[in-house]
């Protein structure tokens, strides 16, 4: 009897397992492979199985993925037991090892290590010290790949300033440029990172996924993904992320869940993981790190749900936390009598786009958001320090220098999260280290970085009511009747702002600053409300005017005065997120209402080129070289295209 309970217990989870393999058969083989490492019709699903639980699995079947081809399959509750049971038997296919290379190089090396890549022209190779090299054929030998000019940070530079020295594409030949190379990042949707390029290499991120790329040929050296996060919310939740920074062999990224996380640039490995905040109490991250010195400085987002707003420093090589600077003081605290109501606790001020550094002056710059609740400050009567705000900072110990704060008491969501841009030049008679921001409340500032002295403050869109200037003192003079209220208030600029976080640039050869802008009006409301985990906390909203649509204009600012030398209107629904890069080429490249990437001349404004690509843009435009050719990369859609001159 004992014999024949024994085979009664085996029996049963062989029974399931034949049972889930029939109706795996029957319901996803013929797209999946029978093994689950990909078909015919669907990719592989068994290394995705881990991230999912049970329920996960069983939700994802029944509601299908419509929009990558994969339907929904009714499955009773008995059948999806078995089916789910039977998934997790299953293991990745067995691939045949690494293949071994020794090359004789053009220089006389030999160098010997595992392939990565292989095709007729290129060979990417891994050596002992888990190092990459970029190899190009040559006859019998290999080449080294070259790498002239990268792109080392978000911004291109440490000052923020897209400006580019690269001269090989311009007026003359840009009609000339077209795409040489396409990656797709197939888990993203609407990219908005800038590629980040060193000795060849290629960085670029999705969400919680980071890939290694040659920056010549756009092929995979190695990829580093996890799990998205489940209960983050605000633009973490939705998938965005902007991008890493590079120090020595380590490369920084955060990610969703407001984790700040090092790898080896070389091979992927996660060398730390350091948590910035709980992610419960609404926190996430999506900016590219900041690296200075032996530090690497990090922001967070939720800058519209209620977040404590802080910037924080870690060591490079352990991760430990160094400094905290904290953008919305306690109450009790230097700042907190410029909060007066309860909001305090829940201000905001979040820190999610990447500041600059001046070497020279060792001071990091940083933009903050906007205070919460964002539309009703009736709990928080004052200028709500450190909202809206540039912070100087002392990157070693994060002590202030000084700040300087556009919109005291911001009612209408304009955070100061507008690229800060450091230049060396000339400025009204006396040579200055400044700091150029247009900001999201339609002015544009230039500030003496050294001291945080405020120089000017100019318009620079047409639809702005809110305020009537910028006194000398650097605080707005309001309008009246430009607050939100119950019944709803007709504000300019928009919620969108004058303009936003896309990238900025200055070209030092026509003292011009190129901004992407937009000119359109909100009718503003408020109500009240209080701040609960997992949701935003706006107690308001914004809403289009009837009848009036926003228009986006390319704009060059003259720095030495703040007047429009020239300026491009575009065509489009005016949502446009695609920022500019300058070269010495004399062009300035963005991201086209219409859907398309164009050039125009950097002096005049002269539209020279543009190639449809018919997407939303999120993300803006880099350049570099490799092997003596110029690139032009940015992200499209789900795509990272690198465009090279042909002939």
């Amino acid at each position: 009897m004992r014999y024949l309970a024994l085979l009664i217990t085996l029996a049963i989870p062989l029974a399931a397992q034949d049972a889930g393999r029939r109706s795996y058969e029957r319901r996803c083989a013929a797209c999946h492979g029978g093994d689950g490492n990909g078909g015919e019709r669907a990719p592989g699903v068994v290394t995705k199985l881990p991230a999912r639980s049970d329920a996960d699995l069983a939700a994802l079947i029944r509601q299908g993925l419509p929009g990558a081809g994969m339907p929904g399959a009714n499955v009773p509750d008995g059948e999806m037991r078995d089916l789910v049971s039977f998934l997790r038997g299953l293991r990745p296919r067995r691939f045949a090892p690494p293949k071994r290379l020794s090359v004789r190089t053009t220089d006389g090396q030999t160098l010997e290590g595992t392939v990565i890549n292989e095709n007729p022209t290129a060979v990417q190779l891994r050596t002992a010290d888990q190092r990459i090299h970029l190899l190009r054929r040559h006859g019998d030998r290999y080449r080294k790949v070259t790498s002239e000019a990268d792109w080392p940070t978000y911004h291109g530079q440490l000052s923020g300033n897209r400006y580019s020295p690269l001269d090989q594409i311009n007026p003359r030949n840009v009609k000339k440029l077209a795409p040489r190379w396409i990656f797709p990042l197939r888990g993203a949707a609407l990219l908005r990172v800038t590629p980040v390029v060193v000795d060849g290499i290629m960085y670029v991120t999705g969400p919680n996924e980071t890939h290694a790329l040659d920056a010549g040929t756009g092929q995979l050296l190695w990829n580093y993904t996890r799990p998205r996060t489940k209960g983050v919310v605000g633009d973490a939740g939705s998938g965005v992320n902007r991008g890493v920074a590079i120090a020595g062999d380590r490369l920084f990224v955060v990610t969703d869940h407001a984790h700040l996380l090092a790898l080896n640039r070389f091979t992927g490995a996660l060398l730390w993981d350091t948590e910035m905040a709980d992610y419960r109490q609404n926190y996430g991250a999506t900016a590219a790190p900041l690296a200075v010195g032996n530090l690497v400085i990090s922001g967070h987002s939720g800058g519209d749900e209620g977040v404590r707003g802080f910037l924080a420093a870690f060591d490079q090589a352990t991760g430990k936390e160094v400094w905290r600077f904290w953008t919305v003081p306690k109450r009790g605290e230097p700042g907190s009598e410029t909060w007066q109501g309860s909001a305090i606790d829940h201000g905001c001020a979040a820190t999610w786009l990447t500041g600059t550094y001046d070497a020279a002056l060792d001071t990091v710059y940083w933009p903050t958001g906007n205070p919460c609740p964002d539309y009703n400050g009736d709990d928080r009567k004052g200028d709500n320090l450190w909202s809206d705000s540039i912070l100087a900072l002392d990157p070693k110990t994060g002590r202030l220098k000084w700040h300087f704060q556009y919109t005291p008491h911001d009612l209408w969501d304009w955070d100061a999260q507008q690229p800060p841009v450091l230049i060396d030049t000339e400025y009204r008679g006396r040579q200055r280290k400044l700091l150029l921001h247009a900001n999201r409340n339609g002015f544009f500032y230039v500030l003496d970085r050294a001291t945080g002295e405020f120089l000017s403050g100019t318009p620079f869109v047409k639809k702005l009511t809110w305020a009537r200037e910028i006194d000398s003192n650097g605080r707005p003079v309001l309008n009246p009747d430009q607050t939100p209220n119950t019944e709803g208030a007709t504000v300019c600029p928009a919620v969108e702002g004058a303009t936003n976080w896309f990238s900025t640039a200055y070209h030092p050869g026509t003292g011009y600053y190129y901004v992407q802008t937009l000119e359109k009006c909100n009718i503003f409301t408020k109500r009240p409300g209080q701040w609960e985990p997992g949701k935003s906390y706006y107690d308001g909203s914004a809403r289009q005017v009837p009848g009036e649509p926003g228009q986006k204009i390319l704009r060059a600012i003259d720095v030495q005065t703040g007047k429009i030398a020239w300026e491009l209107p575009q065509n489009g629904p005016a949502n446009t997120w695609g920022g500019v890069l300058a070269t010495a080429g004399g062009l300035v490249f963005y991201g086209d209402d219409s859907g398309t990437l164009s050039a125009a001349d950097a002096r005049t404004g002269e539209p020279l080129w543009h190639l449809p690509f018919n997407h939303l843009w999120k993300a803006s435009p880099m350049t570099y070289t490799v092997d003596g050719v110029q690139y032009v990369a940015v992200a499209s859609g789900p795509n990272i295209v690198a465009l090279a001159l042909v002939d």
